[in-house]
């Protein structure tokens, strides 16, 4: 047997019974759609979390060969013009690259706008309900 058409259900139901049936129906749709928001976001949890763990190692390890090489640097410079002075010159090469860094740093934090997009077509919710004239 098939479903009865639109207009064949609308000709037996009473409103309030067509109503209850779209707000049944809507409410499955939403709970529906929340459940597979919930699975989507676990998943992807779990590699967010696989993956961050992997960038924390590899920033571990990229500090210790930076530390290393900075302790040749000093080392390789203290033969030459001795270990103070070498000592300093690494330390001022640091201090410039951190001054960089953070200048570039700072510039890009200045130009995060937030959610325009989202912001605009929320504001627009509000004029989408009213009837049009």
């Amino acid at each position: 047997m098939t479903d009865p058409s639109p207009s064949d259900k609308a000709a037996q139901n009473s409103l309030g019974e067509l109503l209850s049936e779209v707000s049944r129906d809507f409410s499955t749709l939403m709970r529906q759609e929340v459940e597979l928001a919930k699975a989507e976001l676990r998943d992807s949890a779990k590699k967010a979390g696989r993956g961050g763990g992997m960038v924390g190692g590899a920033a571990i390890a990229a500090h210790m060969a930076l530390l290393f090489l900075s302790i040749a640097l000093w080392w390789g410079l203290g033969d030459a013009i001795g270990r103070g002075w070498s000592a300093l010159i690494v330390a001022v090469i640091y201090a410039i690259a951190a001054a960089i860094l953070a200048v570039v740093g700072r510039r890009a934090l200045a130009s995060i706008r937030g959610l325009p997009q989202t912001a605009d077509t929320v504001k627009q919710i509000p004029n989408a309900l009213k009837p049009e004239e």
